[in-house]
């Protein structure tokens, strides 16, 4: 006689789903998602949904606007990756990360349906199984609004199977151009895709080639268009050693003396850009974004593994850039801060990044880089981004570790003084595991 079979943990499903091919490789097609969402009723149809692309500030962005959904009286699902410690991170439903039971509940919901689909389509990978699973999670939970971030690029994209009422496009650089094309402009047209037939498109700071191709998307679908330059929506900003100080303008008004815990003029237009995505989704359900709810929104935003602060003394931050763009705008941010004359950099990088224009970024702002791995099978081999540091930097500022917990240890050891800080950065693997290890570490 046997026992009755034994319910699967949210860890057996993680493994299982790590199985799968991975979700840092692109094929262009959607006929695997689509085919599970069509068998699942359309889960992605159940909610209007703000659909955010871009290369860097994308999770920020996404967080922004769900705190002023939410601080409006909408119940909210979120869809973001990667993740940093567990794949729950990714479904996010009222604020709170999709508990374990559910977690195990909606991938079993799925599995009736693959062996249908996998098997006149192919095998579903991971991020498309985790897209369906979120769509299926926001349908089951009923709530008001969706805010669902792309993984990579944008037309091919699994998400891409959802219609979102406002399309947001945060600042575009290179970076995965393996798949999404080799320049701005290929990497725009990928990511234009999400930009829908009679949506708002929301365009943040672009560069002039990504920003026609945009524009051009925009008027062959009939997209309205919302300028969220920078220069257009932060009126001013004083930057403090924990956060910032910001008036916006938003459409019709302006928000003053409003307090954001998030360091770097990156940050003041990730949010600027959530404000304007916020505002006119609000507006098409009837309702208006208060002075208040913005106020209390963006005090209380939080964006895990951006330039968060994780220890006070001595300051340690760890910060998820992986590309040169984003790297220069961390570096950008610590340099303006007032209580900051020193930075030691704890770097871990993946294979395949732009590793020569992420060490350009840090040329100029850094006393001291500690090259390290992180524990990804795609992770740099310390020794050669040691030489490729070397070449940049000069070999008097590198040292090597050979792992992360070292490297740490030894940066926080040269961070004696008071006016000296800690970056640990280089991908979201490194900044998820630092995070981990931090909590354990005892102060030198």
């Amino acid at each position: 006689m046997t026992g009755a079979p034994v319910a699967p943990t949210a860890q057996d499903v993680e493994r299982e789903l790590l199985q799968r091919w991975p979700e840092s490789r692109l094929e262009p097609s959607l006929d695997r998602i689509r085919a599970v969402t069509d068998a699942l009723g359309g889960p992605q149809h159940a909610v209007p949904v703000i659909h955010v692309t871009g290369t860097n500030g994308k999770t920020t962005t996404a967080r922004a606007i769900d705190d002023l959904l939410r601080g409006s009286g909408l119940r909210v699902g979120r869809y973001t990756s990667p993740h940093l410690e567990t794949m729950r991170e990714r479904i996010v439903i009222d604020g709170a990360a999709v508990d374990e039971d559910r977690f195990v509940a909606v991938h079993e919901r799925l599995r009736p349906v693959l062996t249908d689909v996998e098997a006149r389509h192919g095998t579903l990978s991971f991020f498309e199984m985790l897209t369906a699973m979120a769509f299926q999670a926001f349908a089951e939970a009923a709530v008001d609004a969706v805010v669902l971030e792309v993984g990579m690029g944008g037309t091919w994209d699994a998400t891409n199977v959802a219609d979102g009422l406002v399309s947001v496009v945060t600042p575009i650089s290179l970076d995965h151009t393996e798949y999404l094309g080799p320049d701005e402009a290929a990497i725009a047209r990928e990511k234009a895709g999400i930009i829908k037939p009679g949506s708002v498109a929301v365009i943040a700071d672009q560069p002039p080639a990504a920003l026609a191709v945009l524009l051009d998307r925009a008027t062959e679908v009939g997209a309205r268009v919302l300028d969220a330059r920078r220069a257009d929506r932060i009126l001013a900003r004083v930057p403090l050693d924990d956060g910032q100080l910001l008036d916006l303008r938003a459409a019709g008004r302006e928000f003053r003396g409003l307090v954001l815990p998030l360091l770097g003029l990156h940050q003041a237009g990730n949010v600027a850009t959530a404000v304007t995505a916020a505002e006119v989704f609000l507006a098409s359900t009837g309702r208006s974004l208060e002075t208040a709810t913005v106020r209390d929104a963006l005090a209380r935003v939080r964006s895990p593994g951006r330039l968060e602060t994780v220890r006070r003394t001595p300051r340690v931050w760890v910060d998820a850039s992986h590309n040169p763009a984003g790297t220069a705008a961390t570096v950008a941010a610590v340099r303006e801060l007032p209580s900051v004359d020193r930075l030691v950099v704890v770097l871990a990088v993946l294979d395949g990044k732009d590793v020569d224009g992420m060490l350009r970024a840090l040329q100029d702002g850094v006393a001291e880089v500690i090259v390290t791995e992180n524990t990804s099978p795609r992770r740099m081999p310390a020794a050669v981004l040691a030489d490729r540091a070397a070449e940049v930097l000069g070999a008097e500022r590198v040292t090597v570790e050979p792992g992360l917990s070292q490297a740490i240890r030894a940066a926080l050891r040269r961070a004696g003084g008071a006016r000296t800080a800690v970056l640990v950065t280089g991908s979201v693997v490194t900044a998820g595991e630092a995070r981990a290890l931090l909590r354990s570490e005892p102060s030198p």
